[in-house]
């Protein structure tokens, strides 16, 4: 059964109506989308698993859990995925990073592959999907089979935003990958673009049209 999280919480939803406003600067816009990425760091690893390590307080020994960061792979969708990786690895310093180069061809949406880099081992590793724009879906559905083919332990999809035909596109190619969203928006227009949306999250980000 394919599941969504929105992720609701009133200081994720507050930064995300800043990030719609269209007249907010490119620096604006970039300091917001690290801050929302390291707040939704927080619900994505709610369930990660932990392992008790033994250390001293300043009054006893003690067990204490710790998460394995370096077991966890932020797979960045690039180009748009840079923004939000940044304040992820703020959250969690040790976690490896992957990168999967897509663009997509304006006459057919059809995503195109250009670059694939993950760290050795993914077997062992956790890796979490980063790309801001869940749209048509078929970005999204085209990285993820990528990356299966190195065979992580497990998959997650992060976006900031989400259109309806995205989720049922991606989730009937891959119903087992969870999906993580701040918002599910009301639907694409005839470009394949968010509505009512923040515009191009890259361009936005880069000051770039």
């Amino acid at each position: 059964m394919p599941v969504v999280h929105v992720l609701d919480h009133p200081l994720v939803q507050h930064k995300l109506t800043l990030l719609r406003e269209k007249e907010r600067s490119t620096n604006s816009f970039r300091r917001l989308m690290h801050e929302i990425s390291m707040l939704m760091a927080y619900e994505v690893t709610r369930d990660m698993p932990t392992q008790l390590i033994d250390i001293e307080t300043p009054m006893e020994p003690m067990r204490s859990p710790v998460i394995d960061g370096k077991k966890i792979v932020f797979v960045s969708v690039m180009r748009a995925g840079g923004g939000f990786l940044d304040g992820m690895l703020e959250i969690i310093p040790g976690a490896r990073v992957g990168h999967v180069g897509l663009y997509r061809d304006p006459r057919t949406l059809v995503a195109v592959e250009y670059y694939f880099k993950m760290p050795d081992h993914m077997e062992e590793r956790d890796a979490i999907v980063l790309d801001p724009m869940l749209a048509t879906g078929n970005s999204a559905a085209a990285a993820v089979e990528r990356l299966k083919e190195v065979k992580p332990r497990s998959i997650r999809f992060v976006s900031l935003l989400a259109a309806p035909e995205g989720l049922q596109n991606f989730h009937a190619q891959h119903p087992d990958v969870p999906v993580y969203t701040a918002a599910i928006d009301r639907q694409l227009n005839e470009h394949g673009y968010i509505l009512p949306g923040l515009g191009d999250a890259g361009d936005r980000l880069f000051g770039t049209k």
